[in-house]
C-alpha cells in the first residue's frame, strides 16, 4: 500500500516463494524481513547475492535487532530499516536504491554504445555527423597525412587529434600540444623550434622546442590561424623539410613529426586578406576533419550528459546519481554556443551544487533553464497549445526568473540588468506569482 504508485510491487510470504518469483522474473528490489515461516531471511539472502545482476535487498528487522541487520548488510543487504519504520522513511530509501540501479543500467548502456562504436578515443557520438567524423579518423590515422581539424571552440578539436594519435602507427610516441593562441609572439617562436643558451635575454640555457620534443610522434598544434607571419614562415619551413632551427642555433635539427593542427576559424577568408599564408593553408589542408557543434547532433545530448554525470560524480565523490527526463529536455532544447565543454560544465556545476538523488531542471545554469522554455513555448505556439499572449506571458516570467536568479533575487540588480524601475519589476514579479525562495 505504502508503495503504490511509486513501482510495482509483488508479495511472496515464505523465502521458497520468493525464490520462484526470482528466478521468473528477477526484480530491481527485494524488501526482506528475515524472520519468516520455514527458511530464514538470511538463506534468501546467501542466494541472491550469487545471482548475475542481483536484486538490491534493504532488510527489514525489528528494534533489538539491530545486529542481527547488521550482520545482513555484511553478507549483502543494500541497508536495513528497523521496524515500525516511518512511511517516507521507507519511501525515500527504495527511490535510493532504484535511482541506483537505473544509474547503473544507464552505465552498461553506455557502456555497451561504447563499445559498438559509439566512442573514438575521448569523442562519444552515436549521431551520423559523429558516425562519420569517427570513419574519417580511423582511415587517417594509419597515414602520415597532416590533418586540419576544425571547428567551433568546444567541439573536442584537441579530443579528435589525441584519438588520431592514439589509432596510429606513432601511438607509443609522445602526444605533444601547443595552444598557438596561448603564446605570446614573442615566444612562440622559441616555444615551437627551441633556443640555444644566449639566444636572447633570458635564455640562461639551452631549451629544447615542442617540435624537437614530439618527435616520433605527433605535435597538435591548436589555433593554428593565430600564428603571425614571420612564424607562419617558419613552421612552413619545418613541415616541409622535416628540420628545424633553434633560436640562436648554428645547424638545423632534424625531426620526425606527424603534425595536426586545428582552428575555429576560415581560414580560406584568411588567406583571400592576406593574414595567412595560401602555402601554408595548403600545406596544413591536406586532409579536412570539420567538427560539427553540439546545436546541429543534438540526438547525442543525453549520452553525453550521461557521461559527464558519470565523469562528475566519480571526481566528487558525491552528487546525483541520474537525470531526470524533465533536466534531460532542457538539455536537448538549449543551443549550446560553447559546444560540448559548455554542457561538460553545467553538469559539473548541477553536480557541485544538487543534494537530490536525480538531477532536475533546477539544478541547471539559468540561462538553460530560460532557453529550453522558450523553445517550449514557441513549439506550443506553432502546435497550437497555445495563443500568442499566453505563450508571451511565460517567456516574459522566464526572462524574469533567469535575472533574478542571476542576481540572487536582488531586485534592484535585477531591475536594472532588464532596464526597468524596481517598481515596475515588483509588479510583474507579483503578476507571475515571483517570489524570493525562502
Amino acid at each position: 500500500m505504502i508503495l503504490r504508485g511509486e513501482c510495482e510491487v509483488e508479495l511472496a510470504a515464505s523465502v521458497d516463494e520468493a525464490l520462484a518469483r526470482l528466478r521468473e522474473d528477477p526484480p530491481d528490489l527485494v524488501l526482506l524481513d528475515l524472520v519468516m515461516p520455514g527458511r530464514s531471511g538470511f538463506e534468501l539472502l546467501a542466494e541472491v547475492g550469487g545471482r548475475p545482476a542481483a536484486p538490491a535487498v534493504v532488510v527489514l528487522t525489528g528494534t533489538t535487532n539491530v545486529a542481527t541487520a547488521v550482520e545482513a548488510m555484511k553478507r549483502g543487504a543494500a541497508d536495513y530499516l528497523t521496524k515500525p519504520f516511518e512511511v517516507e522513511a521507507l519511501r525515500i530509501k527504495v527511490r535510493q536504491l532504484l535511482g541506483r540501479r537505473e544509474l547503473e543500467r544507464e552505465v552498461q548502456e553506455l557502456r555497451a554504445r561504447v563499445e559498438s562504436g559509439d566512442r573514438v578515443g575521448g569523442l562519444l557520438g552515436r549521431s551520423e555527423a559523429m558516425q562519420e567524423v569517427f570513419r574519417t579518423i580511423r582511415r587517417v590515422a594509419s597515414s602520415r597525412a597532416t590533418v586540419l581539424i576544425r571547428g567551433e571552440s568546444g567541439t573536442g578539436k584537441e579530443l579528435a587529434a589525441r584519438a588520431i594519435h592514439e589509432l596510429g602507427p606513432r601511438a607509443q610516441g609522445p602526444f605533444v600540444a601547443v595552444n598557438c593562441a596561448g603564446i605570446p609572439d614573442a615566444l612562440i617562436e622559441s616555444e615551437l623550434f627551441g633556443h640555444e643558451r644566449g639566444a636572447f635575454t633570458d635564455a640562461r640555457e639551452r631549451r629544447i622546442g615542442r617540435f624537437e620534443a614530439a618527435s616520433g610522434g605527433t605535435l597538435f598544434l591548436d589555433e593554428i590561424g593565430e600564428l603571425a607571419a614571420p612564424v607562419q614562415a617558419k613552421l612552413l619551413r619545418a613541415l616541409q623539410e622535416r628540420r628545424v632551427d633553434r633560436v640562436g642555433g648554428s645547424a638545423p635539427i632534424d625531426v620526425d613529426v606527424r603534425v595536426v593542427a586545428a582552428t575555429h576559424r576560415d581560414l580560406e577568408r584568411d588567406v583571400e586578406a592576406g593574414r595567412f599564408r595560401a602555402d601554408l593553408f595548403y600545406r596544413i589542408n591536406v586532409v579536412q576533419l570539420p567538427l560539427p557543434p553540439l546545436r546541429e547532433r543534438r540526438e547525442d545530448v543525453r549520452l553525453l550528459a550521461s557521461h559527464f554525470l558519470a565523469r562528475a560524480r566519480a571526481e566528487a565523490g558525491r552528487g546525483p546519481e541520474r537525470i531526470s527526463p524533465g533536466a534531460l529536455a532542457a538539455l536537448e532544447r538549449f543551443p549550446w554556443p560553447g559546444n560540448a565543454r559548455e554542457l561538460a560544465n553545467a553538469i559539473e556545476r548541477a553536480v557541485a551544487l544538487s543534494e537530490r538523488d536525480v538531477l532536475e531542471p533546477e539544478d541547471l545554469p539559468p540561462g538553460i533553464k530560460s532557453a529550453g522554455r522558450a523553445e517550449e513555448l514557441r513549439l506550443s505556439v506553432r502546435s497550437g497549445e497555445l495563443g500568442i499572449e499566453a505563450a508571451a506571458a511565460g517567456f516574459e516570467r522566464e526572462i524574469l526568473l533567469d535575472a533574478l536568479e542571476r542576481c540572487g533575487w536582488n531586485q534592484t540588480r535585477a531591475a536594472e540588468q532588464l532596464r526597468v524601475t524596481r517598481r515596475a519589476l515588483k509588479l510583474k514579479m507579483d503578476r507571475h506569482g515571483l517570489k524570493p525562495p525562502t
